[in-house]
Formats: structure tokens, C-alpha cells, sequence
């Protein structure tokens, strides 16, 4: 203390000895540093920078101190001398260069939104305090930061959902009129889209009370919405009476994967967006395995089958096989009756 009293030419009156830190604090605000939490001999400056003791002592277990002497302009500088410093002293002596600020922001540990009040110098947090009444568009914000953080998979996709999704992107790649329900494009758009439905919300678990279905329906229009289940239909009714889901998660090819038996009597390739896109049939067997793949039925019913019937005839002896499978009857019956 008296060398530094010395140094800025101050009486002995003007100072105890105990006051050494804050007189280096007016000295070198700069130098102002707080020891890294749960980190022993390491501090961070007031602008920035990193430093760190250059040998053990009892100094670097301080919370609060000044950098008398410092070495080295990298990342992390080397503290020779320094002396401890007092939060309070420094509150009230650099009251008027302390900024207060509200953060709301996503914190990825808790997967929520929190708010905070602190109390800064330069980059230094000497206080922080929850945030009792954030603003409701920053807690959006941040909230939409972690959506895209975390990705779509955090919203409540069921299998409806994620169907009617790849619907909308069938229909988008026939005619971009329709809306673009893409992954890409909903997190590209996700203010727009999703934003309106999360107020009040600051958990990811909150989201789970969100009506996904309905949001997504909600970017169609009233003409869009009546079109919708006639150009690409969840279901597809099959001869053999079955109403088997379609697969649009594909948008150039959606897929009709049925039991080869369902399908007797049927010429033609079964059509959706009002008869412009065949379907892509994945003809089973009666295990539920891909026999043929194709979008011309009358062709495969005319050569292929035949080939398919002689392989799996031996295999499948109970089930049926026709001469002439477009006037054989449908089933869904693993075995047909006797």
C-alpha cells in the first residue's frame, strides 16, 4: 500500500493501508478482475481478457482483485502483483460507470428462457438477480433461439402430423402455391409460422400443449384446406375394402405399400392429385415384404405377377395365386377361405 500511495503521490492521511485495492482500481480500471467461477488462480478483466497468477498463493482464492503487474498480450496474461478489492467499494466508488441491463436469453442447460437483472462493470457481472416480469417479446425470442437451437424435433410431432407435413410438401413440389411445410422451411420461418402460438411459453416442455395438427393446417387457405384431402389423401380405399395410409415422404413419388392379394382385379395404378401423380406401389407378400416396386399396375399384372407367382407360389402354397389375377376376388385374408 504505501508503495502504491508513493506512486499516485498520496499522503498517508489520504489512505489506509487497507485501501490498496481500490487505489489500483483508480489507477488501472481496467485491470479491475473476478476470480472465474470454480476456477482457483484464474480471473477475468474488467476489458475482457483473461489472467492468471503466475505462481500459487493466497491471492488466487480472491473474488475480487486489481492487477498491479501484468506480462504477456495473449489470451491469458500473468499476474505478478496485484491486491484484493472490495465488491462494495467497488459499487460505490464506479457507480456512474456501472451499467445495469435485463438479458433474456435461452439457456440450453435448462432447455427454458430465463431472465435476468444485472449489474455490470465493462464485462465484470458484480450482481444478477431472476427477472420478475420479462418482456414478453423478448421471451419469445429467446424461446424461438432455442427452437432453432434444438430443431423441430422438439415440437410435438405425432404421426398425423408428420404425415399432413409431407402432404403439404407434395402438394408444395406440384404447385408452389401451395405453402412450403419443408423442415427447412418451417425453421426458416418459425416466427411467422409458430411464433403467434408460444406466448406465455418459456419451457420446451410447454410445447408440448401446442395443437401441431392445427397450426400446420393453418397455413392453407379455406380453398386450400377443402382441396387438401381430395389432391393427397391420407388413405387409400384398395379392392379388397382395406383403407391402407399413404406414404408422402417422398414428395416426387408418394407410396402405396399393399398385399399383393388386396390388389386383384385392379388394372390401373391408383392416382392422387386429381389423377396427375400415379401412386408408387410396393406389392407385398403375404409376409410383408416388397415383391415388386412400380407405377404401372396393368404391366405388372400382365408379365411380372406371373414371374412373382412361380417364385412365391411354393413358399406361400395357402394363399392365392390366379391364373388371371384382374378376375380373382381381393382379400385381406392371410389365407383365403376354403
Amino acid at each position: 500500500a504505501r508503495h502504491w500511495r508513493r506512486q499516485l503521490q498520496l499522503s498517508p492521511d489520504d489512505a489506509d493501508l487497507g485501501s490498496t485495492g481500490l487505489l489500483l482500481a483508480f489507477a488501472y480500471p481496467d485491470r479491475i478482475a473476478q476470480r472465474r467461477p470454480g476456477q482457483t488462480g484464474r480471473f477475468l478483466l474488467r476489458n475482457g481478457r483473461g489472467a492468471a497468477f503466475a505462481e500459487p498463493q493466497p491471492l488466487a482464492e480472491a473474488a475480487w482483485l486489481v492487477a498491479a503487474e501484468l506480462e504477456g498480450q495473449g489470451r491469458e496474461s500473468r499476474i505478478f502483483l496485484a491486491a484484493p478489492v472490495d465488491l462494495a467499494e467497488l459499487e460505490e466508488h464506479f457507480a456512474e460507470q456501472l451499467q445495469r441491463e435485463e438479458v433474456i436469453a435461452w439457456d440450453a442447460e435448462a432447455r427454458a428462457v430465463r431472465g435476468r437483472q444485472r449489474e455490470r462493470l465493462g464485462v465484470l457481472v458484480l450482481r444478477e438477480a431472476p427477472l420478475t416480469d420479462p418482456d414478453p417479446e423478448a421471451v419469445l425470442e429467446a424461446l424461438l433461439a432455442g427452437i432453432a437451437q434444438e430443431g423441430l424435433g422438439v415440437l410435438p410431432w405425432s404421426k398425423s402430423t408428420r404425415q399432413l407435413q409431407q402432404r403439404l410438401a407434395f402438394l408444395h413440389y406440384l404447385d408452389p402455391s401451395w405453402p412450403d411445410a419443408t423442415d427447412a422451411a418451417l425453421l426458416s420461418g418459425v416466427r411467422k409460422w409458430l411464433g403467434p402460438h408460444l406466448y406465455g411459453m418459456r419451457r420446451l416442455d410447454e410445447l408440448q400443449r401446442l395443437d401441431l395438427t392445427e397450426i400446420l393446417l393453418g397455413l392453407l387457405s379455406w380453398e386450400q384446406r377443402r382441396l387438401l384431402e381430395e389432391l393427397a389423401p391420407t388413405h387409400v380405399t384398395v379392392p379388397s375394402g382395406s383403407r391402407i395410409p399413404l406414404d408422402y415422404g417422398d414428395p416426387e413419388a408418394p407410396v402405396l405399400a399393399v398385399r399383393l392379394q388386396e390388389m386383384f382385379g385392379l388394372q390401373d395404378t391408383p392416382r392422387v392429385a386429381g389423377g396427375r401423380v400415379p401412386l408408387t406401389l410396393h406389392l407385398l407378400s403375404p409376409a410383408r415384404r416388397p415383391v415388386q416396386v412400380t407405377r404401372d399396375l396393368a404391366s405388372f399384372w400382365r408379365s411380372t405377377y406371373f414371374e412373382v407367382k412361380k417364385d412365391l407360389k411354393g413358399r406361400y402354397p395357402k394363399h392365392s395365386w390366379p391364373d388371371d389375377p384382374l378376375q380373382a376376388t381381393p382379400t385381406h385374408r392371410v389365407r383365403p377361405r376354403q
